[in-house]
C-alpha cells in the first residue's frame, strides 16, 4: 500500500504529461518568412499582424477543447487556457482585436494553411504532411 501511495503521484504526472501533444507550428510552403518563438507568440496574441516578409498574417486556432491548443498556449505563448481567454476577451471587448478563426481538427487546419499563402496555425506534429511547412 505504501508503494502505491508513493508511486501514484508519479504515475498521474506521467499520464497527464502524455495528454499534451507535440505541437508543430505550420505555414503555407510558399511562405519564406523567418519566425522565432517570440514572433509566433506575438502573432497569436494579436500583437503582430504581418510576417517578416511584410505579408499580412491570417492566424488560426484549433477549438478550445483541443489538447493540442492547450499545449500550444502553454509551450509557445507561455500562458494557461484561462489566461489566453482573458487576454483575448479584453482585446475583443476594447475593440483592439477580433477572435482568430477556429477549426475542429488538425486536418481542417492543414487544409486551410495549405490553401492560404499567408496563414499560420498549429497541429499535432504527428499529423503534418507535405502540403504545409513546419516553422518551429
Amino acid at each position: 500500500m505504501k508503494f502505491f501511495l508513493k508511486t501514484a503521484p508519479l504515475l498521474a504526472g506521467l499520464l497527464s504529461f502524455s495528454v499534451f501533444a507535440d505541437v508543430a507550428v505550420i505555414v503555407n510552403p510558399s511562405n519564406n518568412s523567418e519566425l522565432s518563438k517570440s514572433d509566433i507568440s506575438k502573432i497569436f496574441l494579436g500583437k503582430s499582424k504581418t510576417f517578416s516578409n511584410g505579408e499580412s498574417v491570417v492566424a488560426v486556432n484549433l477549438k478550445s477543447n483541443s489538447a493540442t491548443r492547450d499545449s500550444f498556449q502553454k509551450e509557445v505563448l507561455g500562458k494557461s487556457k484561462s489566461q489566453v481567454k482573458a487576454y483575448w476577451s479584453k482585446l475583443i471587448f476594447t475593440g483592439k482585436g477580433k477572435p482568430l478563426k477556429e477549426f475542429n481538427n488538425d486536418k481542417e487546419v492543414i487544409a486551410f494553411i495549405a490553401s492560404t499563402p499567408n496563414a499560420i496555425g498549429y497541429v499535432d506534429s504527428s499529423q503534418v504532411d507535405g502540403s504545409v511547412k513546419v516553422v518551429n
